[in-house]
Protein backbone atom coordinates (compact mmCIF):
# COMPACT_ATOMS: atom_id res chain seq x y z
CA UNK A 1 0.00 0.00 0.00
CA UNK A 2 1.50 3.78 -1.09
CA UNK A 3 1.94 5.86 1.40
CA UNK A 4 3.53 9.31 2.38
CA UNK A 5 3.89 10.61 5.85
CA UNK A 6 2.89 14.80 6.65
CA UNK A 7 4.59 16.15 9.52
CA UNK A 8 3.36 18.49 11.69
CA UNK A 9 5.23 20.27 14.54
CA UNK A 10 2.10 21.92 16.08
CA UNK A 11 -1.20 20.27 16.49
CA UNK A 12 -3.02 20.14 13.60
CA UNK A 13 -6.67 22.29 12.91
CA UNK A 14 -8.97 20.08 11.23
CA UNK A 15 -9.76 22.38 8.95
CA UNK A 16 -6.41 21.70 7.02
CA UNK A 17 -7.40 18.27 6.37
CA UNK A 18 -8.45 18.85 3.02
CA UNK A 19 -5.40 20.83 2.37
CA UNK A 20 -2.99 17.11 3.75
CA UNK A 21 -5.30 15.19 1.52
CA UNK A 22 -4.16 17.29 -1.69
CA UNK A 23 -0.53 17.18 -0.54
CA UNK A 24 -0.56 13.53 0.25
CA UNK A 25 -2.25 12.66 -3.11
CA UNK A 26 -0.06 14.82 -5.20
CA UNK A 27 3.36 12.84 -3.45
CA UNK A 28 1.62 9.64 -4.02
CA UNK A 29 0.54 10.33 -7.75
CA UNK A 30 4.12 10.26 -8.47
CA UNK A 31 5.10 7.19 -7.61
CA UNK A 32 6.81 4.93 -9.67
CA UNK A 33 3.25 2.31 -9.99
CA UNK A 34 0.84 5.92 -11.51
CA UNK A 35 3.27 6.46 -14.59
CA UNK A 36 2.88 10.11 -13.68
CA UNK A 37 6.69 10.99 -13.50
CA UNK A 38 5.96 13.32 -16.72
CA UNK A 39 3.44 15.91 -16.39
CA UNK A 40 1.44 18.69 -13.96
CA UNK A 41 -0.64 16.79 -11.51
CA UNK A 42 -3.93 18.47 -10.85
CA UNK A 43 -6.19 17.38 -7.30
CA UNK A 44 -9.71 18.02 -6.90
CA UNK A 45 -10.51 17.04 -3.12
CA UNK A 46 -13.91 16.12 -2.53
CA UNK A 47 -15.23 17.22 1.19
CA UNK A 48 -14.75 15.83 4.48
CA UNK A 49 -18.12 15.00 6.57
CA UNK A 50 -18.47 17.46 8.74
CA UNK A 51 -20.33 15.13 11.14
CA UNK A 52 -17.33 13.74 12.26
CA UNK A 53 -14.84 15.26 15.12
CA UNK A 54 -11.34 14.45 14.66
CA UNK A 55 -9.01 15.35 17.16
CA UNK A 56 -5.87 17.51 16.41
CA UNK A 57 -3.11 15.64 15.46
CA UNK A 58 0.79 16.50 14.92
CA UNK A 59 1.57 13.37 12.31
CA UNK A 60 -0.15 12.61 9.54
CA UNK A 61 0.08 9.57 7.04
CA UNK A 62 -1.74 9.71 4.00
CA UNK A 63 -2.15 6.39 1.79
CA UNK A 64 -3.82 4.86 -0.96
CA UNK A 65 -6.59 2.09 -0.19
CA UNK A 66 -6.02 -0.91 -1.09
CA UNK A 67 -7.15 -1.68 -4.51
CA UNK A 68 -7.83 2.00 -5.40
CA UNK A 69 -5.68 3.90 -8.04
CA UNK A 70 -3.69 6.58 -7.84
CA UNK A 71 -5.20 8.63 -10.87
CA UNK A 72 -8.48 9.61 -12.13
CA UNK A 73 -11.18 9.45 -9.66
CA UNK A 74 -10.39 7.46 -6.49
CA UNK A 75 -10.23 8.31 -2.95
CA UNK A 76 -7.17 9.49 -0.35
CA UNK A 77 -6.50 8.06 3.10
CA UNK A 78 -5.13 10.01 6.06
CA UNK A 79 -4.79 8.93 9.28
CA UNK A 80 -3.17 10.30 12.98
CA UNK A 81 -0.18 8.27 14.18
CA UNK A 82 0.80 11.29 16.63
CA UNK A 83 -2.20 12.96 19.00
CA UNK A 84 -3.96 12.41 21.90
CA UNK A 85 -6.93 9.70 20.46
CA UNK A 86 -5.61 8.49 16.71
CA UNK A 87 -8.31 8.35 14.18
CA UNK A 88 -8.31 7.40 10.26
CA UNK A 89 -10.39 8.76 7.31
CA UNK A 90 -10.93 8.95 3.50
CA UNK A 91 -11.73 11.37 1.13
CA UNK A 92 -12.96 11.57 -2.56
CA UNK A 93 -10.24 13.04 -5.14
CA UNK A 94 -10.33 13.35 -8.21
CA UNK A 95 -6.68 12.76 -10.10
CA UNK A 96 -5.56 14.72 -12.92
CA UNK A 97 -2.34 14.04 -14.98
CA UNK A 98 -1.93 16.57 -17.88
CA UNK A 99 0.50 15.84 -20.32
CA UNK A 100 1.74 16.93 -23.53
CA UNK A 101 0.31 14.58 -25.91
CA UNK A 102 -0.88 13.91 -29.77
CA UNK A 103 -4.07 15.12 -30.26
CA UNK A 104 -6.20 14.72 -34.03
CA UNK A 105 -6.64 18.37 -36.05
CA UNK A 106 -10.27 17.11 -37.19
CA UNK A 107 -12.80 14.70 -37.20
CA UNK A 108 -11.48 11.13 -38.87
CA UNK A 109 -12.70 8.14 -40.03
CA UNK A 110 -11.91 4.44 -39.47
CA UNK A 111 -8.98 3.79 -41.69
CA UNK A 112 -7.75 7.13 -41.81
CA UNK A 113 -3.72 6.76 -42.74
CA UNK A 114 -2.14 9.47 -40.57
CA UNK A 115 0.17 12.52 -42.08
CA UNK A 116 1.57 15.50 -40.60
CA UNK A 117 -1.89 17.21 -41.52
CA UNK A 118 -4.15 15.52 -39.04
CA UNK A 119 -1.74 15.35 -35.97
CA UNK A 120 -0.31 17.85 -33.27
CA UNK A 121 0.17 18.34 -29.87
CA UNK A 122 -1.85 19.94 -26.76
CA UNK A 123 -1.79 19.41 -23.18
CA UNK A 124 -4.23 16.62 -22.34
CA UNK A 125 -5.76 14.94 -19.32
CA UNK A 126 -3.96 11.11 -19.78
CA UNK A 127 -5.41 10.62 -16.23
CA UNK A 128 -7.32 7.57 -17.15
CA UNK A 129 -4.12 5.49 -19.01
CA UNK A 130 -1.46 7.56 -19.66
CA UNK A 131 0.87 4.38 -21.08
CA UNK A 132 -1.57 4.72 -23.79
CA UNK A 133 -0.69 8.18 -25.57
CA UNK A 134 1.12 8.64 -28.42
CA UNK A 135 3.79 11.95 -27.21
CA UNK A 136 4.93 12.33 -30.64
CA UNK A 137 2.99 12.84 -34.22
CA UNK A 138 6.21 11.36 -35.60
CA UNK A 139 5.19 8.06 -33.76
CA UNK A 140 1.79 7.88 -35.82
CA UNK A 141 2.92 8.83 -39.04
CA UNK A 142 1.80 6.20 -41.84
CA UNK A 143 -0.62 4.06 -39.55
CA UNK A 144 -4.05 3.59 -39.70
CA UNK A 145 -7.03 4.45 -37.50
CA UNK A 146 -8.81 1.36 -36.28
CA UNK A 147 -12.00 3.47 -34.95
CA UNK A 148 -13.54 7.21 -35.83
CA UNK A 149 -11.97 9.93 -33.57
CA UNK A 150 -13.37 12.95 -33.02
CA UNK A 151 -11.40 16.75 -33.55
CA UNK A 152 -9.32 16.97 -30.35
CA UNK A 153 -9.36 13.37 -29.09
CA UNK A 154 -6.16 12.26 -27.49
CA UNK A 155 -4.67 9.73 -29.82
CA UNK A 156 -3.95 6.35 -28.07
CA UNK A 157 -1.61 3.06 -28.83
CA UNK A 158 -5.02 1.49 -29.29
CA UNK A 159 -6.54 3.38 -31.71
CA UNK A 160 -4.11 2.51 -34.28
CA UNK A 161 -4.32 -0.67 -36.11
CA UNK A 162 -1.68 -3.32 -35.42
CA UNK A 163 1.19 -3.21 -37.99
CA UNK A 164 2.13 -6.24 -40.02
CA UNK A 165 5.94 -6.36 -39.99
CA UNK A 166 5.89 -9.53 -41.83
CA UNK A 167 3.97 -12.55 -43.21
CA UNK A 168 3.71 -15.87 -42.85
CA UNK A 169 6.42 -18.17 -45.12
CA UNK A 170 8.83 -15.14 -45.13
CA UNK A 171 12.21 -15.09 -44.13
CA UNK A 172 12.96 -13.37 -40.87
CA UNK A 173 16.01 -12.27 -39.07
CA UNK A 174 16.00 -13.38 -35.52
CA UNK A 175 17.58 -11.65 -32.42
CA UNK A 176 17.45 -14.12 -29.76
CA UNK A 177 18.54 -12.34 -26.22
CA UNK A 178 19.78 -13.95 -23.03
CA UNK A 179 21.26 -11.96 -20.12
CA UNK A 180 24.28 -10.27 -21.48
CA UNK A 181 24.08 -11.99 -24.82
CA UNK A 182 23.03 -11.96 -28.24
CA UNK A 183 22.71 -14.26 -31.62
CA UNK A 184 21.29 -13.10 -34.95
CA UNK A 185 20.34 -15.89 -37.49
CA UNK A 186 17.49 -16.30 -39.35
CA UNK A 187 14.51 -18.48 -39.93
CA UNK A 188 11.18 -19.02 -41.20
CA UNK A 189 7.83 -17.18 -39.75
CA UNK A 190 5.20 -20.10 -39.23
CA UNK A 191 2.46 -17.36 -39.08
CA UNK A 192 2.00 -13.46 -39.79
CA UNK A 193 4.24 -10.82 -37.88
CA UNK A 194 1.75 -8.80 -36.08
CA UNK A 195 2.44 -5.88 -33.88
CA UNK A 196 2.53 -6.82 -30.44
CA UNK A 197 1.83 -10.58 -30.95
CA UNK A 198 3.76 -13.60 -30.67
CA UNK A 199 5.05 -15.49 -32.98
CA UNK A 200 6.84 -18.75 -33.88
CA UNK A 201 9.89 -19.02 -36.06
CA UNK A 202 11.53 -21.94 -37.39
CA UNK A 203 15.19 -21.53 -37.62
CA UNK A 204 17.84 -22.69 -39.84
CA UNK A 205 19.01 -25.71 -37.87
CA UNK A 206 15.31 -26.70 -37.14
CA UNK A 207 14.77 -25.32 -34.21
CA UNK A 208 11.36 -23.46 -33.35
CA UNK A 209 11.69 -20.45 -30.97
CA UNK A 210 8.65 -18.15 -30.08
CA UNK A 211 8.84 -14.07 -29.90
CA UNK A 212 7.79 -11.02 -30.77
CA UNK A 213 7.88 -9.01 -34.24
CA UNK A 214 9.55 -5.64 -33.33
CA UNK A 215 10.72 -4.93 -37.04
CA UNK A 216 9.90 -5.06 -40.81
CA UNK A 217 10.91 -8.95 -41.17
CA UNK A 218 12.82 -9.12 -37.35
CA UNK A 219 11.55 -10.96 -34.71
CA UNK A 220 13.01 -10.86 -30.95
CA UNK A 221 13.38 -13.54 -28.98
CA UNK A 222 14.17 -14.16 -24.88
CA UNK A 223 16.09 -17.03 -23.73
Amino acid sequence: MAQASLAQTNDLPVQDIEALARQGATQLARSPEADAANGRIEVVVGTLDNRLQLAPCRKIDTYLPAGVPALGRSRIGLRCVDGPKNWNVTLPVTVRLWRQAVVVASALPAGTVLDSTHLGLAEVDVSDAPATTVALPGLALGRSLNRPLAAGATLRSTDLKQRLWFAAGETVRVLAMGNGWQIVTEGQAMGPGLEGQFVKVRTENGRTLTGRPTADRQVEVKL
